[in-house]
């Protein structure tokens, strides 16, 4: 949820014309990984909760993926701390679908 909320402050920095474009994608990336292991979680089943969590994963990378092309762009320059966020998540839902795999 902390990576959610960094993405809306970050992208209010993105310029207007960018607002149905990067701003709008980063948010829904950011929002949908928090959601989707929610989802997994509510399935009540190992199985899908392991497919959930590498959606939430892919978001994840989408999202990293973006935060990449606003940096190219010049659009924010600062950060790190989302950064290191999506480097802490990773770890964790790599981690955590290891751990429910080999349960499996």
């Amino acid at each position: 949820m902390t990576l959610v909320t960094e993405i809306y402050d970050a992208t209010k920095k993105l310029p207007e014309d960018e607002r149905f474009g990067l701003t709008g994608q980063m948010r829904r990336c950011s929002v949908s990984i928090p959601s989707n292991i929610a989802e997994g979680w509510g399935r009540l089943s190992r199985k899908n909760y392991i497919q959930f969590l590498r959606i939430s994963r892919g978001s994840l990378y989408e999202l990293e993926t973006q935060i990449l092309i606003t940096k190219k762009l010049n659009y924010i320059n600062d950060c790190e701390s989302i950064e290191s966020l999506i480097i802490e998540i990773s770890k964790m839902l790599n981690s955590l679908i290891k751990k429910l795999e080999d349960k499996s």
